[in-house]
């Protein structure tokens, strides 16, 4: 099977933690990131691709390193169009490298699945199923009667059986139900969440596509190998899921759903994360008070008196506070602070790169401060800028700064000029991080006033 991963996603059910430029299945609510885990749950299969929003490229090729996922298998969607286009590109690209044959799974970046043996035997079944010219859905067992997920229905008839699974035919799809027809959804049975993972072969799902959307496929059969008419495509090609793309569409017989439970969460509210973590926490302090969630990452203690059941999650620039079972509601808060706020909805005072992370500590008119640290065997690209000069003090680590093609080595306590205009890098050549505090004095500050002459990144 060859694994790929749909990376998208606009930062807002998880907000302040989840923003724009750092969708929740980078956070690191858990041990590691939604999107981490997914590439780990997902290497049994095949060395996964992954296709994602060109704004996200950075934090997806920090993820592909350190699972020595090749950069050709990312591929980078200029804008949003949702699923279909997006599945539709893969099939394209994949049938122009020869695989029309090969078996594809589809898998969301920031779901959570904790029965790894019982997903790996579900999608071999699907796989075994795919074989056969049909696409396989799986379906989640539902645990209450929720109005937040589409629901399949299944035929009563078993397709297939192996072992403790069995696959059944899809009579329909159904959209989120009111609560009443999600109540009688879970009593019948035959109703499980569409979790929006799918298994099939790609000339399988091509042939869906030349059928039942083939203006899409006549778009995407346009390009060309190097990817290099994409946006052109992008600019006009539907915005549409694959569910109401091609699996509504689907004749019964060639649509299967193989039920499991797999431990799934698709991680959509910090109601969600609350009763995945539960209540315990070592920097609350609760005065008559109980029952009350903190989410921090900052070096704080959290005080509660008198008040019971509530969620807090703070980050350095924004808190969020609410009654445990409305943190749906959070939508609107992101929705009134892109009006007044934006950037809160977009950026945080730290930013993730491929070769490190960096930290702002203040941002004035007339300079700037940042805390960066570089990663062991990195560098960040050799770059110039027009309308600043910095100031870097090494605190931590050993490296070495290439300044105007002068290598310079570098220590804590070391301080090294860069004027204006000059060519500059800092690499980390040992196995601990570098960090270094860097202060920008200049007419501007911002992260576009980069000149790259190299990059072990391609964003020159």
């Amino acid at each position: 099977m060859i694994p790929v991963i749909l990376s998208g996603g606009s930062g807002t059910r998880l907000w302040p933690v989840s923003r724009t430029k750092l969708p929740k299945q980078f956070c690191e609510i858990f041990s590691q990131s939604l999107h981490s885990a997914t590439l780990q749950r997902l290497l049994p299969l095949g060395s996964p691709w992954i296709i994602t929003a060109q704004g996200l490229r950075d934090l997806t090729l920090r993820d592909a390193k350190t699972y020595d996922i090749p950069a050709d298998q990312i591929l980078l969607e200029p804008m949003s169009r949702n699923t279909a286009p997006a599945i539709a590109l893969l099939c394209r690209n994949l049938q122009m490298k020869g695989l029309q044959n090969s078996i594809v799974g589809i898998f969301p970046a920031d779901h959570l699945i904790e029965n790894q043996a019982e997903f790996q035997a579900v999608l071999k079944l699907a796989s075994e199923i795919a074989e056969q010219e049909k696409i396989v859905t799986l379906g989640l067992k539902p645990t209450q009667p929720a109005t937040g997920y589409g629901y399949i229905q299944i035929s009563p008839e078993v397709e297939m059986q192996k072992s403790s699974l069995n696959a059944f035919k899809v009579e329909k799809f159904h959209e989120k139900p009111s609560y009443d027809l999600a109540v009688q959804f879970l009593a019948s049975g035959h109703f499980f969440w569409n979790a929006g993972i799918f298994v099939f072969k790609i000339a399988t799902m091509i042939e869906a596509f030349q059928k039942y959307q083939p203006q899409i496929w006549s778009q995407i059969s346009e390009l060309k190998s190097d990817l290099s008419n994409l946006s052109s495509i992008y600019e006009k090609i539907q915005n549409i899921s694959i569910d109401y793309a091609i699996m509504e569409k689907l004749d019964p017989h060639q649509l299967c759903c193989v039920p499991c439970d797999v431990g799934w969460n698709d991680v959509g509210s910090w109601d969600a994360i609350q009763e995945i973590l539960g209540t315990h926490s070592d920097n609350k302090l609760e005065v008559n008070a109980s029952n009350n969630f903190v989410h921090s990452s900052l070096d704080k203690k959290y005080a509660f008196i008198e008040v019971n059941d509530l969620i807090v999650v703070d980050t350095e620039d924004a808190t969020l506070i609410a009654k445990k079972g409305h943190t749906q509601s959070v939508k609107e808060v992101v929705d009134a602070l892109k009006a007044t706020n934006p950037s809160l909805t977009k950026d945080h005072t730290f930013e993730l790169r491929p070769w490190g992370q960096y930290e702002i500590l203040r941002d004035e008119e007339h300079f700037k401060s940042k805390v960066i640290q570089v990663l062991p065997n990195e560098q960040i690209s050799y770059q110039s800028h027009a309308k600043r000069e910095e100031h870097w003090l090494v605190t931590k680590g050993k490296g070495e700064v290439i300044l105007e093609d002068k290598i310079i080595p570098v220590s804590p306590g070391t301080y090294v000029k860069i004027p204006l205009g000059a060519k500059h890098r800092i690499r980390n050549n040992n196995d601990q991080v570098v960090e270094f505090v860097e202060v920008q004095l200049g007419s501007y500050f911002g992260e576009d006033d980069i000149v790259r002459y190299q990059d072990d990144y391609q964003r020159i």
